[in-house]
């Protein structure tokens, strides 16, 4: 990338983000890192006060009042596991059926049911940050949580992948005006001579491109577990997917 551009980074969403920028506006970096706090305040599992923490807490049968962050996030979650027809489990299994939002209130169907919103919620972080970064005047700039970013204005990202045969990384694409997501999983070879001497199982990349990275995070998961890389929602949500 050529141009002034500005970087700020910090720990967060259990990971390094790294904010850029056309330019210098420290109030626009504290913004979009705000954001991505509110962000993780609300749906971290790990933190008692939490939505999610709250939600586990309740008994099966109750409801409680949850932020705009938790039922965006939700709503969405809800959206893609219906559409998958459970691919997308936010639950993890434990309870696909266990819980609902409606409005603004998460209830509670299953005492078993537990949330785990790791495949998502990044990507919608990131996408407040963007909005937040917009919303102040930022005419480029680019967010990324980890590999889950996205990149607005007259920037461009280069992208790379981590090379699990060779090691290191290497040159992907190029991100424009959009937002990319990649998550690593296991599968097992079909070559028995790619086959590695643990069975036969190798680590794979789901990448997706979209518009926003809410759907990039998510629909990666939809990738990585059909395997479908012309799954139907991808066209649903302007969306382009490799397996690696």
């Amino acid at each position: 990338m050529s141009g002034a551009w500005t970087r700020r980074a910090r720990p967060l969403l259990g990971t390094l983000v790294e904010v850029g920028m056309n330019g210098i506006d420290e109030n626009a970096f504290r913004a979009a890192f705000d954001a991505i706090g509110e962000v993780q305040t609300s749906l971290s599992r790990f933190d008692p006060a939490s939505d999610v923490a709250r939600f586990h807490a309740l008994p099966a049968g109750a409801s409680l009042p949850v932020s705009r962050h938790t039922v965006a996030v939700l709503s969405a979650a809800q959206t893609l596991r219906d559409a998958s027809a459970g691919l997308f489990d936010v639950s993890l299994h434990t309870s696909p059926d266990g819980w609902h939002c409606d409005g603004a209130r998460l209830y509670k169907l299953s005492d078993g049911v537990r949330l785990d919103l790791g495949g998502i919620a990044k990507g919608y972080a990131v996408d407040c940050a963007v909005d937040a970064l917009i919303e102040r005047g930022c005419d480029a700039g680019w967010v990324n949580a980890g590999g889950d970013l996205r990149a607005f204005g007259h920037a461009e990202l280069p992208l790379s992948l981590r090379d699990e045969t060779a090691g290191g990384v290497r040159p992907f694409a190029t991100l424009a005006d959009g937002a990319f997501a990649t998550s690593h999983f296991n599968r097992c070879s079909r070559s028995q001579a790619a086959a590695p001497p643990h069975g036969g199982v190798v680590r794979a990349h789901a990448s997706v491109a979209a518009p926003i990275c809410l759907w990039a995070d998510a629909l990666t998961k939809i990738v990585a577990i059909s395997g479908d890389t012309s799954h139907p929602l991808l066209a649903k949500y302007a969306a382009q997917a490799w397996l690696h």
